[in-house]
């Protein structure tokens, strides 16, 4: 069979890696790629938001499975139109993709069906936003309601911050037309985690639970960022720590999506809060996370391409709640100055060494240079991932790796992982 994987990040190297492994594929493309995938697929030029041109190459080659790797063209509706055309394809139509497309609307599922959540106030109008301000406690989140990037979420630790943030995200638009309403929402105490399942609209199968490392500087301090790192399994999660999450919050979603009629299939990706009062919702995403998805699939036991081949068929998938005995880690390696301005064209050295077996570089924001050299083209540049047995094995040989590439003003996280040895101490 040929697939079509749509995207050209770090997560999408990381699904076109995994897929190569089925026995059922024969040959994958992907759109529009990048250097690394370069070496397991072919990559067309065609933009992962071109929905027509899309189509028209999945008609041409007879792609018998598409699989969309970013948000945005799923937010856009692509599964619909590939859909129509009788493509078989893998994602949430558009009806459920809002789910992440808009925040407004995740808020009024969660509190509608009682899903636990932090508690919020949308705005669309900006000087009831600021004259809200008096009312709250801070520190206060501030959210964008569309696609961000991941940047859309502002933690602000008073109100001239929260003055700002309404003001870039309203007035100066830097999120474009995701900031026309934003959300003020009460401030969770807690640790992150991330939930990701294969959902077939009504059963779910999950993927060991993670945990991402949006902020910038070591100790989450600065803004956020798209993610700087991930690892896996996160042990704040145990086995009854993820019962209660399937019973609380992604069943409950699941049935709430059907509810709603704008049934789920496709990975589900919940960003959860472990506070003291029980695991609360912070996002939902309509795909897989970016690093995350750099440290699940090595530690994926099976053929993910099947199993999404069947949920685009319409048949169920199996429920299970396993959590791997294996690790993984991924280390972001970034262009200097990111998450604001980053310099591009920059000459990565150290990719065409061997590394060691249970290392895998998946490229990010990558292109290939005048001379066919590999050189840096996105803020998040390279996502350098280990897996092993243990804990303290992964993350040696992850930084290991990391210290054999380099970039000018290349920029990493050194404390990705750090969390969980308060959890293994215990």
């Amino acid at each position: 069979m040929k697939v079509l994987v749509v995207g050209g990040g770090g997560r999408e190297h990381a699904l076109v890696w995994k897929i190569s492994q089925s026995k059922a594929v024969d040959k994958i493309y992907c759109a529009p790629g990048n250097p690394g995938i370069s070496t397991l697929a072919e990559c067309l030029d065609i933009g992962q938001e071109d929905t027509e041109a899309l189509i028209r190459f999945a008609k041409k080659e007879k792609i018998g499975l598409t699989v969309v790797g970013p948000e945005i063209p799923l937010v856009n509706g692509i599964v619909n139109e590939f859909e129509k055309n009788d493509l078989a394809i893998f994602g949430p139509t558009q009806k459920a993709a809002e789910i992440e497309g808009s925040k407004v609307f995740s808020k009024y599922l969660l509190d509608k069906y009682k899903i636990p959540t932090a508690d919020c106030i949308v705005f669309d109008n900006y000087d009831e936003a600021v004259k809200y301000l008096n009312e709250v406690s801070y520190p206060t989140v501030i959210k964008a309601d569309g696609l961000a990037a991941g940047k859309g979420s502002i933690i602000c630790q008073n109100k001239n911050e929260a003055l700002t943030a309404i003001e870039d995200i309203m007035l100066k638009k830097i999120f474009g037309e995701a900031g026309d309403r934003l959300i003020v929402e009460e401030f969770m105490i807690g640790e992150e985690a991330s939930i990701i399942a294969l959902v077939d609209g009504e059963n779910i199968s999950y993927f060991s639970p993670s945990q991402d490392h949006k902020a910038i500087f070591d100790d989450d301090k600065g803004p956020n960022t798209g993610g700087m790192g991930a690892y896996a399994p996160a042990p704040i999660i145990t086995k009854s720590l993820l019962e209660q999450i399937h019973a609380e919050v992604m069943e409950p979603t699941v049935r709430a999506m059907a509810k709603e009629k704008r049934p789920y299939r496709g990975f589900l990706y919940a960003g959860l809060m472990i506070t003291a009062q029980g695991p609360k919702v912070v996002e939902f995403n309509c795909r897989l996370g970016d690093p995350e998805t750099q440290v699940l699939l090595p530690l994926y036991e099976g053929d993910l391409f099947n199993e999404m081949l069947r949920i685009a068929e319409g048949k169920p998938i199996e429920n299970k709640r396993e959590i791997s005995k294996k690790w993984a880690m991924c280390v972001i390696m970034a262009a200097g100055g990111y998450p604001g301005n980053y310099e591009k064209g920059t000459e990565v050295f150290g990719l065409e060494q061997g590394f060691d077996d249970g290392v895998e570089v998946f490229h990010a924001g990558t292109k290939f240079g005048n001379n066919g050299n590999v050189v840096t083209n996105g803020g998040r540049v390279l996502g350098v991932t280990a897996f092993a047995d243990d804990y303290y094995s992964v993350r040696e040989n992850a930084y290991s790796a990391v210290g054999k590439i380099t970039f000018n003003k290349a920029y990493y996280r050194k404390d990705i992982g750090a969390k969980a040895k308060r959890h293994l101490a215990r």
